[in-house]
């Protein structure tokens, strides 16, 4: 029997290998895919370092500016509003005391801000004003290190509001220029500290070159009759005014009534305070004149109990149970002191005059300079005093008629028609009223009569009393208006404006 044919061994199942490639081309595609994506990824990655440097690029600009990566604001212990702790150790000066030896210096001052002005986001200049119109430029420069000056302390200060008080720690340099706009000129303040001491309003009610102007009217309201015609004044004519009052360097005027109703603004005025200041050193030198020529001064009451030199124009107020009124003039209480062994006496205070007169030339309150003398021989004596003192060419109106003059003004002898009475003019504008006195008693009683007064009235009985109690030398005297001749000296154009606080029919407030 013949042999099978030997089975072929069994072979393995193949392995499961990846399947082959459609062809060399799809393998190109997927290498060429890959590298796309990678070289995306790598400029990303590059985009990301790039904007990290320039953020820190800028946070460290901002650091070298006065500020960390955080916002920290290296400066701002120097500046701000002023604490307890606050502490400024530089010498105190005055800007009108600056000079050559201060440059270099650090000082401290303290003014208003009357003017700013931001120059970029690093420089801040300033007006800074002590005194009538002591100024002088003030600059803020930011630091490159962030102190003591950094961008936010600049910017801080560029924003404060104008006529805030503030105070400064700064060192004095010479400009490259003289700084026309400023008084102190040839020094500027350099400033590494500000403090705010009382903050200015976001917007004056007047500002400083305004009340600096000419006042445009003098027509005056009470404020709040003021307030409530407001809304009516906004017409046509309202407007063309506003317009006409524009000066040739765009600076407006105002009336008489924003001036007064802005009192500190109008004060901080230079003119006004040069107006000021004309007012108390002629006071002084009215006073300073008298102590000389052996007058003496004294006080008369303001408070009186009946109705001064039997006058209708006084104010009258309840005085607990009886009525009081505020005195016209000094008038009795000169005579008094005259009576009472005094041979020359002069005062200075307030006289009130109950008239409805709404004029340039009247207040309801002023100020008097008011004097009494024994008379030698003639009643020129006071005016001839006077005359010599002022060494001036005065317009004098003589023997006023008698029913001109006060029921105490003595008649001339030789001509009863008139009295031994005066009055001094200053630029066409009456100042001074003066004359002599009756002192006898019975002269004066039959003078009163005349005049339709009744000699054993209230306050009139008072007066009388004093010449029928001793003999009263012959005297005279006279009164002055402080505030007209102000006025009239200097030439301005209503006497408000030499009053302090003018009082008229339609003002009592502020």
């Amino acid at each position: 029997m013949a042999d099978a044919p030997a089975a072929e061994p069994a072979q393995a199942p193949p392995a499961n290998d990846p399947p082959a490639p459609a062809g060399e081309e799809g393998g190109e595609k997927q290498s060429k895919k890959g590298a796309k994506k990678a070289e995306a990824k790598a400029k990303k990655e590059a985009e990301k370092a790039r904007r990290a440097a320039e953020r820190e690029a800028a946070e460290a600009a901002q650091k070298a500016a006065g500020g960390g990566a955080s916002g920290e604001d290296l400066a701002k212990e120097n500046y701000g509003d002023v604490t307890a702790t606050t502490k400024v150790d530089a010498e105190r000066v005055h800007l009108k005391d600056i000079t050559e030896e201060h440059i270099g210096k650090s000082v401290k001052v303290r003014g208003w801000i009357q003017n700013s002005r931001m120059q970029g986001a690093k420089m801040c200049f300033i007006e800074l004003r002590e005194e009538r119109n002591w100024a002088v430029q003030g600059v803020l420069a930011a630091s490159s290190e962030g102190k003591p000056v950094s961008r936010q302390m600049v910017k801080w200060m560029g924003g404060l509001a104008l006529e805030s008080f503030i105070l400064v720690e700064a060192v004095i340099q010479k400009p490259l220029d003289p700084v026309k706009s400023c008084k102190v000129s040839n020094f500027e303040l350099h400033i590494t500290k500000c403090y705010i001491l009382a903050p200015g309003p976001e917007a004056l009610g007047m500002s400083l070159p305004v009340a600096n102007r000419a006042v445009s009217s003098f027509e005056d309201e009470d404020p709040s009759v003021t307030a409530a015609k407001a809304e009516a004044e906004k017409s046509v004519e309202a407007v063309k005014q506003g317009v006409e009052n524009v000066s040739l360097d765009a600076t407006p005027s105002a009336s008489m009534a924003t001036h007064l109703s802005n009192p500190a603004m109008h004060k901080r005025a230079p003119v006004q305070q040069a107006i000021a200041d004309v007012r108390m050193a002629t006071r002084k030198l009215f006073a300073e004149y008298l102590d000389t020529q052996n007058f003496v001064q004294f006080e008369p009451p303001c408070l009186i109990g009946a109705a001064s030199e039997g006058g209708a124009n006084v104010f009258a107020m309840p005085y607990f149970e009886k009525t009081a009124y505020l005195a016209q003039s000094p008038q009795f209480y000169k005579q008094i002191e005259i009576a009472g062994g005094r041979k020359r006496v002069y005062c200075i205070g307030p006289v009130f005059r109950a008239e409805n007169s709404n004029t340039p030339r009247h207040m309801t309150e002023f100020t008097g300079l008011d004097l009494e003398m024994e008379i030698e021989e003639d009643y020129h004596e006071v005016m001839e005093m006077l005359e010599k003192k002022y060494n001036t060419d005065f317009f004098v109106l003589d023997k006023f008629p008698e029913s001109a003059r006060p029921f105490y003004a003595l008649e001339d002898p030789a001509n009863p028609a008139v009295t031994n009475a005066y009055d001094f003019f200053m630029r066409g504008q009456e100042i001074l009223s003066g004359g002599q006195r009756i002192h006898i008693p019975s002269v004066l009683e039959a003078r009163l009569r005349t005049k339709g007064v009744d000699p054993e009235s209230q306050g009139i009985k008072e007066y009388v009393d004093v010449f029928r109690s001793v003999g009263v030398p012959p005297h005279g005297g006279g009164g002055i208006g402080l505030d007209r001749v102000v006025a009239w000296f200097l030439n301005l154009p209503s006497v408000h404006l030499a009053s302090y606080y003018p009082r008229t029919p339609k003002r009592l407030l502020p």
